[in-house]
């Protein structure tokens, strides 16, 4: 089956919002072993949708719609595809209950054009909208189906796991299950796992193997078909397998984890505290490593040491070093997660110091950046990096280094 996903709204074309819709969904679609072919994106006009409609129905099967259901004039999607399929809208009368509960609980009064939201395709099967008021509709005629989905991303995204997802299964009809895995992959370009893995790529049938690289780090996302749910989970072990004896080294974890995450879980289940000294950082590390649940049981805290006086006067590194090296420089580095570990008696200390830019820092060149993690009874490490790009590209990327290369030490692979 080939789809097609039509993002209606014409704050889309202004740049106002971004369409992560179609991104969430195309990898839904993907896992489901349907091809999307085309995104398309159309304002608020109903003769240019209608337009956009004929054009979708002449290269997919499947089209499915986000946006335009909402309450106001613009608001536009079903009465225009209504049209186009001459056929009507009717009142969904639990849907509309719904939408009368919600105004009761928060005590506003409910405006007449809000009962436009419960009108639905006639003869579709109602998605409810569980976050939301404006429910959702899968229809199927004799040569496409339809699928019209709110457009705001905390409605769209659990109507489409709990009830569309479901029904396009449903109407797929295929016994053949589809299994998905995603290998996430750190210090490694897009191009370089491309060449190591190149004879798999352009060999791939079942299982699929589709590379992506976004935020500095690549995946590889495989899929196998079979009849049978446990051969397919064995195709992707297999294919795992030998993905991972080329590029193991640079292997981090699977599916939704990211970085921090596994290196927190690491620190957790290896019962080790942390303390952080963060210069160019800025607290970054910090930050999003207490956007996870139980940090406190690992992170014992830090210090943003941005200035060469307080790097001094609370971290105790020597006047020498800062005179001599320059606060970017692996002697500094290594002071700073030395001392900031025995100041908060942790197991580790890691430091993050550097020239984030624009332009070079103590005549350093932009990008250049020391880590230093410092162990109990360990010899401490120094990694030294040189990025390119923006600066607060430059910050955040240090961070998954920082999480990378202390990740790889709890690992035991600290010299892989």
């Amino acid at each position: 089956m080939n789809a097609e996903i039509i993002a209606v709204g014409s704050e889309l074309l202004l740049g106002q919002i971004v369409n992560s819709n179609a991104k969430f969904l195309s990898e839904q679609l993907a896992e489901l072993g349907v091809n999307v072919y085309y995104h398309t994106v159309v304002g608020d006009n109903p003769d240019r949708l209608k337009s956009a409609i004929t054009t979708a129905e002449s290269r997919a099967q499947l089209i499915i719609f986000t946006g335009g259901l909402g309450p106001t004039k613009d608001d536009l999607t079903k009465e225009t595809i209504a049209g186009h399929l001459n056929t009507s809208l009717e009142k969904d009368e639990e849907a509309l209950k719904f939408i009368k509960d919600y105004f009761i609980r928060v005590q506003r009064e409910m405006t007449p054009n809000n009962e436009k939201q419960a009108h639905v395709l006639k003869g579709s099967h109602v998605l409810k909208n569980e976050q939301g008021m404006a429910p959702g509709m899968f229809l199927i005629d004799e040569s496409h189906q339809y699928m019209l989905l709110p457009g705001p991303p905390s409605e769209m995204v659990p109507m489409f796991k709990k009830y569309g997802r479901p029904a396009i299964e449903k109407a797929l009809g295929r016994k053949e299950i589809i299994s998905s895995r995603v290998l996430r992959f750190f210090g490694i370009g897009e191009a370089e796992l491309e060449t190591e893995l190149m004879d798999l790529i352009d060999a791939q049938t079942n299982p699929t193997v589709a590379p992506l690289a976004s935020g500095g780090e690549v995946t590889l996302r495989l899929t196998a078909k079979d009849v049978s749910k446990e051969n397919a989970e064995k195709m992707l072990d297999e294919m795992e397998t030998t993905i991972l004896k080329r590029v193991r080294p640079y292997f981090y974890g699977y599916d939704d984890t990211s970085l921090m995450d596994e290196m927190s879980k690491a620190l957790k289940e290896s019962e080790l505290t942390i303390a952080c000294a963060e210069s160019l950082t800025g607290g970054l590390f910090q930050s999003q490593m207490t956007s996870i649940s139980g940090a406190g049981a690992v992170l014992k805290g830090g210090i943003v040491c941005y200035s060469p006086e307080i790097k001094k006067n609370l971290l105790d590194v020597s006047p020498n070093t800062i005179s001599i090296h320059g606060t970017v420089s692996e002697p500094c580095a290594k002071e700073l997660a030395e001392n900031v570990r025995e100041k908060f008696d942790s197991d580790i200390g890691i430091s993050f110091t550097g020239a984030a830019g624009p332009g070079p820092h103590e005549g350093k060149d932009e990008g250049t950046i020391w880590i230093g993690i410092a162990r109990k009874d360990n010899k401490t490490k120094t990694f030294l990096l040189n990025l390119a790009g923006t600066r607060n590209g430059n910050r955040a990327r240090t961070v998954k280094y920082g999480c990378y290369f202390l990740l790889k030490e709890l690992r035991g692979e600290g010299d892989s």
